[in-house]
């Protein structure tokens, strides 16, 4: 009650809050979200779900630095994909139809759905290896006749 009324009168003592401390700020840096792959599934994806969409969790493959959105546990038997080495992780991560499967050191199974790449692309990890191919776009000739009577 006390309190109450030293506030409601305005003579509460203030205490400035000390700088050091005062702010989740620093967790939040792209720096502190690289992941470490010497830790179970369950922890893998928390620390993926736990930095989407800011600042993301991140890993280094094929030298580029490529961040993970949009993690779930995967209990299953290991599903076919291409193999993808991954840096510091203790197994290839898998490309599959779903996304991209990644590995605890417990041995299970973490699916990553979306992956971006450091110019800011971001694509379905299941894409990961068709992400570089362009297809032409080619008209049969009645297309072509039909561009032409556009023109």
């Amino acid at each position: 009650v006390e309190a109450v009324h030293l506030i409601a009168d305005g003579k509460a003592p203030r205490i400035p809050q000390p700088k050091e401390g005062a702010t989740y700020e620093g967790i939040q840096k792209k720096e502190n979200a690289e992941i470490s792959w010497d830790q179970p599934a369950a922890a893998l994806h928390n620390w993926i779900r736990g930095h989407d969409k800011v600042p993301g969790a991140w890993t280094t493959i094929n030298g580029q630095v490529v961040t993970f959105y949009g993690s779930s546990l995967l209990d299953a038997s290991v599903p076919a994909g291409q193999e993808l080495t991954i840096k510091g992780a203790l197994r290839p991560g898998l490309v599959t139809k779903n996304g991209l499967v990644v590995f605890g050191n417990d041995g299970k199974m973490v699916l990553v759905r979306n992956l971006q790449f450091e110019d800011g692309k971001m694509i379905p990890a299941s894409k990961y290896f068709s992400a570089d191919e362009t297809t032409a776009l080619e008209f049969t000739e009645e297309e072509k006749k039909i561009a032409e009577d556009i023109r």
